[in-house]
């Protein structure tokens, strides 16, 4: 059966506000990440956060000492997470714009993610999804692709290209999952140092083999990796990882659905970028569609 929280681990009183924090997080680390792709390859400036979130979590270890994992399967559990999450959505997303996919394809790809974790969640999670759910999640995704054709051209330029954006839809759907089924209670700094290891170890080899690790640095990478390293990295994560082991994890995927709009608002913000008037036709089915998955029972 899968593992729920028992009263000796009620979720926090502040997880009422974490998916707002969360997609704020989340949607502007899109943003970040289009100023330091500037001025560095994809998979070099990915193992360069991770190497800076390492070094920053193990100077913390050392001061707060926290918990390890004190079984193998623990740490298999929390491994298995840094492995899926850190580098295997994130490295395979970057490789597949690396290989020719636009960034509208890759969102739209990856955009289909709480669909799986609705198809799955029953089996693996032991959750129910009921006929009001599926509508949300339809309207979700529905929300979601109208703001991203609007936004973005989809173009799809070679197979590799096209796997590697499958494989990071995967990773992310089989870490919500893993999390769910077989997350433990271990200390969030240690687990977090476990999870970013392990990605670093995947990412850099992988940046050595298949860029030429171009770094620039300019105001504009430092402030990217900063934001990325910390609001990312660090918090969003955590907050991402919490929300799964004390809700469901086809109500927390659903909150993805809205990291379209929120991006494409902040950019209109930020940067300045057009937000067509369709796309705020999609940023309101996407709501709605969230609205029904998180609120709504059965």
């Amino acid at each position: 059966m899968p593992q729920r929280p028992d009263s000796a681990t009620a979720a926090p009183a502040w997880l009422v506000g974490a998916p707002a924090l969360f997609l704020l997080l989340w949607s502007s680390g899109f943003v970040f990440l289009k100023l330091g792709l500037r001025d560095a390859d994809p998979l070099t400036f990915l193992a360069l956060r991770y190497a800076i979130v390492v070094a920053l979590l193990a100077g913390l270890s050392l001061w707060f000492k926290p918990e390890f994992p004190r079984t193998a399967a623990a740490w298999l559990h929390v491994g298995m997470v840094g492995l899926l999450l850190q580098a295997g959505y994130f490295a395979f997303t970057y490789l597949s714009l690396k290989y020719g996919m636009s960034a509208g394809a890759a969102a739209l790809i990856t955009s289909q993610q709480p669909i799986l974790i609705g198809l799955l969640a029953p089996a693996i999670a032991g959750e129910r999804v009921g006929v009001i759910r599926w509508v949300g999640l339809a309207l979700g995704v529905t929300g979601a692709a109208i703001v991203i054709l609007a936004k973005s051209s989809i173009e799809i330029s070679s197979a590799r290209a096209l796997v590697f954006a499958v494989l990071a839809l995967l990773s992310m759907t089989g870490s919500t999952l893993w999390e769910k089924r077989f997350g433990t209670a271990t200390h969030p700094l240690s687990a977090s140092l476990v999870q970013y290891g392990v990605a670093l170890l995947i990412t850099a080899p992988l940046a050595y083999l298949l860029e030429p690790m171009r770094v620039h640095w300019t105001l504009g990478l430092a402030g990217s990796l900063a934001y990325l390293v910390v609001g990312n990295s660090l918090l969003a994560i955590y907050l991402l990882l919490t929300m799964i082991r004390f809700g469901e994890a086809s109500r927390v995927s659903a909150l993805f659905f809205l990291v379209p709009p929120v991006t494409a608002v902040i950019a209109l913000v930020a940067l300045g970028e057009a937000l067509p008037p369709v796309a705020w036709v999609g940023m309101v089915l996407a709501a709605i569609g969230v609205y029904l998955v998180a609120r709504l029972q059965k």
